[in-house]
C-alpha cells in the first residue's frame, strides 16, 4: 500500500463511519439508497477510481478495492452500488468504447452523476453467457433490440441513465451464436424496467429483470467491435470476481470486530464470554479469514495494477489470482456471517443488530460474478482438469 492508498483508506472510511454507518439500517428497511449519499461519494472521487485521467480518473484498481471495503465494512447494498457502477457501468465504456461515446457517457458517470447497468444475464443465460437469446438486429442503419435480461443492478435507481446490453448480433463461421455489446440509453421507447426483485439481501440494491421490445439505437451505440460482447465481458469480469472478493473482505471485517466487540462486552456466568475458549476461538478464525482474505484481494488488484503499468503479467495468471479470491474470500464471509450471529446469540435473530443484515446479505456473494462452482472450474482448467 503507497501513503496514498492509506490516505484513501482513511477517507472512505471516515465518510462512512458518518454518512453510510449511521443510515444503513434505514436504507435496508426502505429498499432504497438515496441519491444524495451517490453524489457525495462522487464528489469524494469514489467513482472515478482507477478510470481514464481524461475524464476525471484517479487512482488505480487498489484503490477502488479499498474503497468498496471500507463502504462494504458499514453497507454491502452501497459497497455492490458501487462495484457495478464502476465495473460494469463505467468500466466497459472506458474500456471499448468509441471516443464520442467515452465523451457522451464517462463525465457523469465518474463524477456520481449518472449511473449504468450492465444486461447480460437471461433466464437461460447465467454462468452460460454464450446461450443469450436478447437480438439485435441492424434494420437501416439502427439496431433494434429484442429480449429480457434478469438480475441487474443499478437498472432502475433515479440516476441511471444507460444500460450496456449483450445481444446476438448475427452467426459466426462456426455456427455459434454472434454476441456484441450495444448501448442502450434509459427512457429509450421500449426499454422496460420492471419491478424491483423481492431479495433475502442487499435490500437497498437496485436490482430489476429489463424488457426490450423493439428497442431501437443508432448503429453507432455499437460498444467495441462487433462480435466480441462475450470476449468484452470476460474481458472485465476478473476485475469483477477481485472487487467483489474486495466487498466480502469488508464483510469479514464487520462480522469480525462486531463479534470480538460483543465478546468482550457480553457476561455469562459471571465473565466475558469471550473468556470461553468456546467463543474466542471462533473470533480468532474470523481474525485469521481477515489476514488472509486480506492477502488474497490486494495480491490480485497488485496483479492488475502491474499489467496498467506495463509490466508483464499473464493474463492466466491474473484470472487464477481473481478466481481464488472471488473463491476464497466470499466463503469466508458466508462462514464469518453465521459466527458472528452464533456469537450474538439471540440477539444476532434480531434485524436491529448489523450482524442480522450481514448474514442475508453475504450469501449473494457467493454467486454473483461468477458463482463459486464457476471459480472452482477455472481454477481446475488451470490445472488441466476438466474437459472444455
Amino acid at each position: 500500500m503507497t501513503e496514498d492508498h492509506r490516505e484513501l483508506r482513511r477517507v472512505v472510511a471516515d465518510f462512512a463511519a458518518r454518512e453510510v454507518g449511521p443510515h444503513a439500517a434505514r436504507w435496508d428497511a426502505e429498499h432504497r439508497i438515496p441519491a444524495a449519499v451517490l453524489t457525495a461519494l462522487g464528489d469524494l472521487g469514489v467513482f472515478a477510481l482507477g478510470g481514464p485521467e481524461e475524464f476525471g480518473g484517479i487512482g488505480d484498481f487498489t484503490s477502488l478495492c479499498i474503497a468498496i471495503e471500507e463502504l462494504g465494512r458499514h453497507d454491502q447494498s452501497l459497497g455492490i452500488t458501487v462495484e457495478a457502477a464502476v465495473g460494469l457501468g463505467i468500466n466497459p465504456v472506458a474500456t471499448f468504447g468509441t471516443r464520442d461515446q467515452q465523451e457522451r457517457w464517462l463525465p457523469d458517470l465518474m463524477a456520481g452523476r449518472a449511473l449504468a447497468a450492465f444486461g447480460l444475464t437471461e433466464p437461460e443465460a447465467g454462468s452460460d453467457a454464450a446461450a443469450t437469446r436478447t437480438r439485435a438486429d441492424l434494420v437501416d442503419g439502427r439496431w433494434v433490440l429484442n429480449g429480457s435480461k434478469q438480475f441487474i443492478t443499478n437498472s432502475g435507481h433515479e440516476l441511471t441513465r444507460l444500460v450496456t446490453v449483450t445481444a446476438r448480433t448475427g452467426v459466426r463461421d462456426d455456427g455459434r451464436p454472434e454476441v456484441s455489446t450495444i448501448l442502450v440509453p434509459a427512457g429509450t421507447p421500449g426499454l422496460t424496467v420492471e419491478p424491483a426483485y423481492a431479495k433475502l439481501g442487499w435490500h437497498a440494491s437496485d436490482t430489476h429483470p429489463v424488457t426490450l421490445v423493439d428497442v431501437s439505437v443508432p448503429a453507432e451505440n455499437l460498444l467495441g467491435e462487433r462480435g466480441r460482447g462475450f470476449a468484452q465481458f470476460l474481458a472485465v469480469l476478473d476485475d469483477g470476481r477481485v472487487a467483489i472478493a474486495a466487498l466480502a473482505l469488508g464483510c469479514l471485517r464487520a462480522c469480525r470486530d462486531l463479534a470480538a466487540g460483543y465478546a468482550r462486552e457480553r457476561t455469562s456466568f459471571g465473565a466475558p464470554i469471550g473468556s470461553r475458549q468456546g467463543i474466542a476461538f471462533q473470533v480468532a478464525d474470523l481474525d485469521a479469514w481477515c489476514r488472509a482474505a486480506h492477502l488474497l484481494v490486494y495480491s490480485a488488484a497488485a496483479m492488475k495494477d502491474a499489467a496498467a503499468h506495463g509490466e508483464r503479467v499473464p493474463a492466466d495468471a491474473y484470472a487464477r489470482a481473481a478466481a481464488v479470491a472471488k473463491l476464497q474470500v466470499t466463503e469466508w464471509a458466508v462462514a464469518a456471517t453465521r459466527v458472528a450471529t452464533q456469537v450474538f446469540g439471540g440477539y444476532g435473530f434480531m434485524e436491529e443488530y448489523p450482524v442480522a443484515r450481514l448474514y442475508r446479505d453475504a450469501k449473494v456473494l457467493e454467486i454473483g460474478e461468477g458463482t463459486s462452482e464457476v471459480q472452482r472450474m477455472v481454477l481446475a482448467r488451470g490445472l488441466g482438469l476438466l474437459q472444455r
